[in-house]
């Protein structure tokens, strides 16, 4: 691949890994792993004795068990582990049956839970994950555990991979969708047209029609939210909201949405995309506890 063709590729988003400093290999007892292999996004997690030893984020490519494969080792990258020395290790998201690795599989729903729990704290009750392909809301008890939950994968529209569309047929990078959404003189009305090819059929139209870019984009932005609004509503918002997913990365969607809700997203220090892979990761550290998973 040139670099021109790179430099085309707006959709792309930023893959990393990290190795938490203050934790010593030697110095652990019980390393779980947990792999989310998504429609768009790969994450794994490493857990030392309950706490993130290291992780992997990427791009999931057309194959899931080599997505899986990859994602491992690029968060086993530089740390000086092997992978037999991981006890146990835990599949989930979209292609949580493709893990090869995996000694069993928990569906995302309760794995984005619990590592919400982990990642914003016990607090949380009010889960939101957008994926690449679907819209999660999801009410949890303190200790991340879930007690209702609505999904909406009916089409891209309101995920990851629609605001990918979008960046794409803008010819803006992904990483500058949020900022640049709120770089305009008045707030545009949204879109009318939730479903992504219409959508982009409309904001052909706009353009023409003399819109700036940066207002085609906090008109998608703001369709994007009212459209994860309507499935938050049904399930009822509690207060101690969280955001998992890429799309909390992305601020022209989510601070509209938060100002529809009337509420305030909770913070993290942690990369919001690794929810699922952590929640994983500490189910299998709890089942070798308990001396349900030690291989």
């Amino acid at each position: 691949m040139t670099d021109e063709t790179k430099k085309e590729e707006f959709w792309r988003w930023t893959e990393a890994n990290w190795k938490n400093p203050d934790m010593k290999l030697e110095d652990l007892k019980i390393i779980t792993a947990g792999i989310d292999v998504g429609s768009v996004s790969s994450q794994a997690v490493i857990v030392g004795d309950g706490q993130i030893f290291a992780y992997g984020n990427m791009r999931t490519g057309s194959d899931s068990p080599e997505s899986a494969r990859n994602a491992l080792n690029y968060a086993l990258k530089d740390t000086g582990l092997h992978e037999d020395r991981i006890d146990y290790c835990i599949g989930t998201g979209y292609g949580r049956v493709n893990v090869p690795m995996a000694d069993r599989s928990i569906t995302e729903i309760a794995c984005h839970a619990r590592g919400a729990n982990f990642i914003y704290g016990p607090e949380v009750r009010t889960v939101l994950d957008v994926g690449g392909q679907d819209c999660k809301a999801i009410r949890c008890d303190g200790r991340g555990k879930v007690t209702n939950f609505l999904m909406n994968d009916k089409c891209a529209a309101g995920t990851g991979r629609g605001m990918e569309v979008f960046a794409d047929l803008l010819s803006v990078p992904i990483t500058e969708v949020g900022d640049r959404s709120f770089d305009i003189k008045e707030e545009p009305a949204p879109v009318s047209s939730t479903c992504v090819v219409y959508a982009k059929t409309e904001a052909t139209g706009l353009l023409r029609s003399g819109w700036e870019v940066n207002e085609v984009l906090a008109a998608y932005c703001s369709a994007m939210a009212e459209r994860i609004y309507s499935l938050i509503e049904r399930i009822g918002v509690q207060e101690k909201f969280a955001i998992t997913g890429g799309m909390a990365k992305n601020k022209g969607v989510i601070n509209r949405l938060m100002k529809i809700m009337g509420l305030e997203a909770m913070k993290t220090q942690w990369d919001t995309q690794i929810a699922g892979a952590a929640g994983a990761a500490l189910f299998a550290h709890t089942l070798v506890e308990r001396g349900k998973g030690r291989k």
